[in-house]
């Protein structure tokens, strides 16, 4: 009779088996004090301000890195990009041996239960990255005044769901937002993206819970000929003003862009053009963008940037809707 180890194929499931999505996560994180649903450090990047998430999705625990759309995932995917290790059955290996949990060697270890004992499993909450609840107002004269710069009335406002902003909790507490500061939210079938546009940067778009997939004026492009796909809102908006086949993803990474948007972009339209900042990044991701999905891109002239302005909405701001519609006929965007 002839004895040995019983061979196991190592699987996600049989590590998921003995420890947990958490487990994988606060293992590998750098950053000890993160918490589930609220923003941290990204452990990709040195940064000032957090822009790193890990939150429940449904039934399992997801990061993304708002600098960075295109790292998100599930814990797995955290380790192969954390450690930049080439295929799925090599992370499965790391994580094993670095738990010492001995699916690949057949051992029948138990020192991973040490690592989990020594800490509490958190409450698994699904809370789509935070749970946001807003109590809105009255638009202030301040901030009409502000719309108004971009070319945008009250009804504009409402048409776009674009909310003022009383009070705004995030996982059920209380975000003290002074009253002299301008606060917006936008609302996207029951998620909210709260926009403070003088705040700093950490707090400029946050708390936010808005799918990286929504896309705002996807009516307006549908069976039309160019689609101009701008980078946000309030870009969205100024545009449509000149060209009404607009529409306008949440940020400049390649996360905005599922299968399932640009399935969507390409059967509603002959030509898509895409629009992002004209600073590096912005030229940088739509070059990898448009190679990537066959689109156009049409950004603000680099000569305004001497003067801070890289989008839209600010070129309209401080020149008016007619210099970016003399750019557009020239570009045989608009006739």
């Amino acid at each position: 009779m002839i004895k040995g180890k019983k061979y196991v194929r190592i699987s996600a499931e049989l590590i998921l088996s003995k420890i947990s999505e958490y487990d994988i996560f606060r293992f590998y994180m750098p950053n000890n004090g993160w918490k589930l649903g609220q923003a941290t450090y990204s452990p990709f990047r040195d940064e000032k301000n957090p822009s790193f998430l890990i939150g429940v999705r449904g039934d399992t625990i997801m990061f993304i890195d708002f600098g960075d759309t295109s790292m998100k995932g599930d814990c797995f995917e955290f380790v192969k990009k954390l450690y930049n290790i080439p295929t799925f059955h090599e992370v499965l290996i790391k994580i094993d041996n670095d738990f010492n949990l001995g699916i690949s060697s057949g051992s029948d270890s138990k020192e991973y239960k040490k690592i989990i004992k020594s800490y509490s499993q958190p409450e698994m909450v699904a809370k789509d990255y935070s749970f946001i609840q807003v109590k809105t107002r009255a638009f202030t004269h301040e901030e009409l005044a502000y719309w108004n710069e971009y070319y945008q009335d009250i009804e504009d406002l409402k048409a776009n769901n674009v909310f003022s902003i009383a009070e705004v909790y995030l996982n059920k507490k209380r975000i003290v937002i002074p009253d002299n500061e301008l606060r917006f939210g936008y609302l996207y079938d029951g998620h909210w993206k709260i926009y403070r546009p003088f705040s700093d940067r950490k707090w400029k778009w946050m708390p936010n819970n808005v799918p990286i997939t929504a896309m705002d004026g996807k009516d307006d492009i549908k069976d039309c000929d160019v689609a101009f796909i701008n980078k946000s809102k309030k870009d969205y908006m100024v545009m449509k003003k000149l060209y009404p086949c607009c529409c306008a993803v949440q940020n400049e990474g390649m996360g905005c862009f599922s299968d399932e948007n640009v399935q969507f972009l390409l059967d509603n339209s002959s030509r898509q053009i895409l629009s992002f900042d004209s600073d590096e990044t912005g030229v940088s991701n739509s070059k990898k963008i448009t190679e990537m999905f066959g689109f156009d891109y049409c950004n603000v002239p680099r000569k305004f940037l001497k003067d801070g302005i890289k989008d839209w909405a600010d070129l309209a701001r401080v020149h008016g809707l007619k210099v970016i519609e003399e750019y557009l006929i020239n570009k045989n965007i608009i006739q």
